[in-house]
């Protein structure tokens, strides 16, 4: 068992849309940065790609908070309407940055546009962005763009290669990087006919992450 499993904890905090938790994977060893990421609006903290993270960043000085907002901690299944998703990410952020160390905001899918939006106002050292949702399937044309071209801070995108919800292509031009995890879908899965197999899908997500907060000053 690694050092960030065995010194693992929850915390419970009180915000204005309920109560949330944070599971505190801390870092090895001489902490830099706390990597605070949420899920999506159909999961929780289980996911491949925010376990695969947890596993990889804190041998290399991140400390990282997965992040259940007030809905999950509710056990409802459905998540609420983005200003509430928003309440909730600002209520948890004192905590968050309690360390005094610099916060990277991220998440996946409706947890990256959460961290988009809310960046500049809370004071994210940056954002990243897993399964951004740049539109919903088949309807290009409600682009989400916007969220994302408007962080205001350093972003990393991390896109599966199918991903219906946008797939790396279709990213507009702007200031942020982006990194294709090949033939995945919305989670990150690949299909067996790709060659790749699922941890080297994640082995793929995991340097990018690690080499991109290693650049961040």
């Amino acid at each position: 068992m690694s050092t960030a499993e065995t010194g693992r904890r929850a915390e419970t905090v009180d915000t204005e849309a309920g109560p949330a938790r944070i599971t505190w994977l801390p870092a090895e060893k001489n902490a830099r940065l706390v990597l605070a990421v949420s899920h999506g609006a159909g999961g929780g903290i289980e996911t491949r790609d925010l376990r695969a993270l947890a596993a990889a960043l804190p041998a290399h000085g991140v400390t990282v908070a997965l992040v259940e907002q007030p809905w999950r901690v509710a056990g409802k299944k459905l998540a609420p309407a983005p200003k509430t998703l928003d309440t909730g990410w600002r209520g948890l952020w004192p905590a968050l940055t309690a360390a005094g160390l610099p916060v990277v905001a991220g998440g996946r899918s409706a947890g990256a546009r959460v961290a988009c939006r809310t960046a500049a106002e809370l004071g994210a050292h940056a954002v990243l962005a897993l399964s951004f949702p740049l539109h919903p399937p088949g309807k290009p044309e409600k682009s989400r763009k916007d969220e994302l071209l408007g962080s205001g801070v350093p972003t990393l995108v991390v896109q599966g290669g199918n991903d219906p919800f946008g797939r790396p292509a279709e990213f507009p031009p702007g200031k942020y990087e982006i990194t294709e995890v090949p033939y995945g879908d919305h989670g990150f899965a690949v299909p067996k006919r790709s060659g790749l197999t699922e941890d080297q899908a994640m082995e793929i997500l995991t340097a990018a992450v690690t080499a991109w907060l290693s650049t961040l000053a």
